[in-house]
C-alpha cells in the first residue's frame, strides 16, 4: 500500500519527507514534487530501484533516468569535470527548469540505463525536491507518468498512473504548467539543445554568448 503525505502543512510535511527517506534508503520508490512536473525518483546508487522505477513506468533502459541534485557542489562528485560553459548555465538557471547532460564520473557504481558514459543532471527549485535531496543524496527522478501518458502536474494524477508501485507520494500542490525541463548536452564541446523547455534559447545564448538552436 502507498501513503500520501500533504506537504503543504508542516507537521504532515515532517512525516512525508521522513517517510520518503527511508523508503529511498530501502531501495523503494516515492513521488516527489518538483518546479516542473511531479517526479517518481529512486536511489541513484541503487541498480534494483533504478530498474523498479523503469518498471514503474512501463519503459526500458534505453530512455535512461535523469538524476536530480540538491547543491551546485554534488555535481563535482558526479561527473568527469564541470567545463566552464556549464558552471555558467548552472550559476544562472540553478535551482530551476534547466537539465545538463554532461560525462559521468568513470567510478560511479550505478546504473541508470543506456547512458553510453552521460549523466543527466539537475537541481529543482522546489523546497520539498531539495530537502529530501539533501537528505538522502543523488536521486534518479523521471517524470511520474507511465510511458506514452501526460506528465503529472499533481499528486492524483500520478497515483492514478503509477498506484501502489510507488511506496510514498509527497503532495507539494499542484506544479503548475506542466513544462519539461530544458535539456543542454555538454558532452560534444559545443553545447546541443536537446530539448526547450522552461529555460528558452534566448536566455541560454544570452549566458553563453552563442546563438543556440533547438536540436541542433
Amino acid at each position: 500500500m502507498s501513503t500520501v503525505y500533504d506537504c503543504t502543512t508542516p507537521e504532515s510535511r515532517e512525516q512525508g519527507l521522513a517517510a520518503a527517506a527511508n523508503i529511498v534508503r530501502a531501495g523503494g520508490l516515492c513521488v516527489l514534487p518538483t518546479d516542473t512536473v511531479y517526479g517518481i525518483g529512486a536511489d541513484a546508487f541503487d541498480a534494483n530501484a533504478v530498474r523498479a522505477l523503469l518498471a514503474a513506468k512501463g519503459r526500458g533502459p534505453d530512455m535512461p533516468v535523469p538524476v536530480l541534485v540538491g547543491s551546485w557542489s554534488t555535481v563535482d562528485g558526479l561527473v568527469m569535470s564541470v567545463p566552464q560553459q556549464a558552471r555558467a548555465l548552472i550559476e544562472a538557471f540553478w535551482p530551476g527548469g534547466l537539465s545538463l547532460v554532461l560525462p559521468q564520473a568513470p567510478s560511479l557504481n550505478w546504473d541508470l540505463g543506456n547512458t553510453r558514459g552521460t549523466v543527466n543532471l539537475r537541481m529543482p527549485l522546489h523546497p520539498v525536491a531539495l530537502d529530501l535531496l539533501r537528505e538522502v543524496g543523488p536521486m534518479a527522478v523521471s517524470s511520474a507518468n507511465r510511458t506514452g501518458q501526460p506528465p503529472a502536474s499533481n499528486v492524483t494524477e500520478a497515483r492514478d498512473q503509477l498506484g501502489d508501485s510507488v511506496q510514498v507520494y509527497l503532495d507539494g500542490g499542484p506544479s503548475g504548467e506542466p513544462v519539461a525541463s530544458t535539456i543542454v548536452d555538454l558532452t560534444q564541446g559545443a553545447p546541443r539543445v536537446l530539448r526547450e523547455g522552461a529555460v528558452s534559447l534566448a536566455e541560454l545564448s544570452e549566458v553563453l554568448g552563442v546563438d543556440l538552436e533547438s536540436g541542433r
